[in-house]
């Protein structure tokens, strides 16, 4: 199939062309660079452009033959979004809206789009299906709640097929280190313990440790982002005309800010000393999820299920790119 991905240059969609390129598909793509690394994407793919350019878009999905996209191009950071909710409207709202589009003009009617675990807000109950109530409590997660209304209706009205994939925690790289993990400003928790170990940070601080768990620290479900990737894939193979998939991403096991310290710990033979600091506003206290939708409709299961594991290559791509895709 010909598949363009929309934001391949990112964490998350490298790992989708990787897994898309051993898989046979003939993969191009689209990316601004804007948070991306142009060194993740594999010689000869990287079309730059703007989503917003929806002329350009259609040319390229008409001249290419594109018969599916899948979309990472969004902005997640969820402090940003509060902060500048206008960028957020911008970028997760009207480009992607351009985007499908330039798709209905060019008669291209499957997408896989990345969702989030942030469409729920702050759940009743754990571990969290796909038929908890998504109440987003912030700009981001109401960003994507939008664009996943918007994919239903176009599916009613145009006959588009999706799959809207909402994480959990993502996390991990490649295991063979050439493409990882790397953002600025980092705010993913096992790369900022890892910058500890590195000595690129004095202390890791925990925010918060009397949290209703284990150990008092907050729980969250880590998936690997191979393993993400993975499930794209297989999601690509489900979509159907005018018929739209919304399924979880996790492992079901919740790991907390401790754990997850200990484990970096372990790995990496380094101390890594911690702080305690405040909670952050709005930090649910446990974010698991139940994603056996998943594996029933996909038939997928994470492989990467111990966080050691997922941790282990993380520490890997850290190692070789101290200084994420910028190392000599």
């Amino acid at each position: 199939m010909n598949v363009l991905v929309v934001g391949g240059a990112g964490y998350i969609g490298s790992h989708a062309v990787r897994k898309l390129k051993d898989a046979g598909h003939h993969v191009l793509v689209y990316d601004n660079l804007s948070r991306g690394h142009r060194e993740a994407v594999p010689d000869g793919l990287l079309i730059e452009g703007e989503l917003t350019d929806t002329a350009t878009l259609t040319r390229v999905l008409t001249e290419h033959g594109i018969e599916a996209v899948m979309h990472f191009a969004a902005f997640a950071l969820v402090n940003e979004s509060v902060n500048d909710p206008a960028l957020y409207y911008q970028n997760n709202v009207v480009a992607t809206l351009s985007l499908l589009e330039a798709m209905r003009l060019a008669d291209v009617k499957k997408f896989v789009f990345s969702s989030t675990t942030a469409t729920y807000g702050e759940p009743d109950q754990v571990p969290i299906s796909e038929d908890t109530p998504q109440r987003p409590i912030n700009p981001y997660g109401f960003t994507k709640l939008v664009i996943e209304q918007a994919l239903a209706d176009y599916a009613e009205a145009y006959g588009m097929g999706y799959a809207a994939l909402r994480y959990f925690n993502a996390a991990g790289a490649h295991p063979d280190g050439t493409i990882g993990e790397d953002h600025e400003p980092e705010t993913h928790l096992i790369p900022i313990v890892l910058q500890v170990a590195l000595g690129q940070r004095d202390s890791i601080t925990i925010f918060g440790n009397d949290y209703q768990t284990s150990d008092g620290t907050c729980v969250r479900d880590y998936v690997h982002v191979n393993d993400l990737a993975d499930a794209h894939l297989k999601a690509l193979d489900k979509i159907r005309p005018s018929t739209g998939i919304c399924l979880n991403l996790g492992t079901g096991r919740g790991t907390s800010v401790r754990e997850i310290i200990d484990a970096c710990r372990e790995v990496t033979g380094h101390a890594i000393p911690e702080k305690i600091g405040q909670r952050r506003e709005g930090d649910p206290s446990e974010l698991v999820a139940d994603a056996s939708r998943a594996q029933d409709q996909l038939g997928w299961k994470p492989q990467y299920v111990d966080v050691r594991s997922i941790v282990e290559t993380a520490w890997r791509w850290h190692q070789l790119h101290p200084n994420g895709y910028g190392s000599k």
